[in-house]
């Protein structure tokens, strides 16, 4: 029996479509058999957040490709900057929306720069969201020498801001730590301010620079792989972030894909510093190509 025209031409485009990646993917595979760790973004790659009830909604796909990197033997850690939760309740709402994914397998950066604050004797004034807070409930928060940002949400008003920018001038040496830095993120209704934003207006006025606990940080990706126990160039990033993730990661020695998911913009792939490895429609996308190559 004669294949219809419409099936025919979709069956076309479909294998150009997937010649296309493969050929696209071969210049940084690794011959994809040293490929033994990935760290994932979460938000816009895994997820987006927000929603009615907090809860967001998974990326099509994104469930079953994280239970394959699982079953493939890879190594795998979530690269996260998610501060609106600690990271054992965020870890609960990527188990409700069907992720198999623990508590160890999250780098977050409130644990980061908790331990900071305990080696150096700091004593924080938190501009975070609110949820975030009991994070740091070991900390003494009195008289504080330093502040802590994070994704606030609407606890960035003009008098905590200010309150920031009064603690950080008076003190002869300003102590800043940004959770992240990053410029916006994704939630379901669309796109969010994030904090690196407020940081920056923090840093102008107060003229410092932040210490950054989180992507894009050399520590906070390193930290990554020496969980893993996994060289940068055994590893492959996979975020939605050209500069936080992809960028971040590459300067470490990561080899970084971006996902046409979350926060992208196709801006993003005519970034005048910042090259991707590799540019995928969705996580599970990418996670078809690195098994097929892993077969290989």
């Amino acid at each position: 029996p004669r294949t219809p025209m419409g099936a025919a031409s979709a069956e076309s485009r479909a294998a150009g479509v997937t010649a296309w990646l493969v050929h696209l993917m071969a210049g940084w595979s690794l011959g994809s058999r040293a490929l033994r760790g990935l760290l994932l973004d979460v938000s816009g790659v895994l997820y987006d957040s927000g929603g009615e009830e907090g809860l967001g909604s998974a990326i099509a796909g994104s469930v079953e490709a994280v239970r394959r990197i699982k079953q493939s033997g890879l190594k795998l850690r979530f690269c996260t900057n998610e501060t609106q939760a600690t990271r054992a309740k965020f870890v609960q709402k990527l188990q409700q929306l069907g992720f198999d994914v623990s508590e160890k397998e999250v780098i977050a950066p409130a644990p980061a720069v908790c331990r900071i604050l305990q080696e150096r004797g700091l004593h924080p004034y938190l501009l975070v969201h609110d949820a975030l807070v009991p994070e740091f409930d070991a900390l003494d928060k009195s008289n504080p020498n330093c502040v802590v940002l994070g994704d606030a949400a609407n606890n960035f008003s003009y008098e905590n801001l200010n309150k920031a920018f009064t603690i950080l001038i008076g003190l002869e040496t300003p102590k800043l730590f940004s959770l992240g830095k990053g410029r916006y993120y994704k939630e379901t209704d669309g796109l969010k301010l994030d904090v690196g934003v407020y940081t920056r207006a923090l840093e102008y006025a107060c003229d410092i620079e932040a210490e950054v606990v989180g992507k894009p940080s050399q520590t906070f990706f390193l930290s990554a792989l020496a969980d893993m126990e996994v060289e940068p160039h055994e590893a492959l990033m996979i975020g939605d972030d050209i500069e936080n993730d992809i960028g971040g990661a590459q300067r470490c020695g990561i080899r970084a894909l971006l996902v046409r998911t979350g926060k992208f913009r196709p801006c993003d792939e005519q970034h005048p510093v910042v090259k991707a490895d590799g540019y995928v429609t969705n996580l599970a996308e990418a996670v078809d190509i690195l098994l097929e190559q892993r077969q290989q």
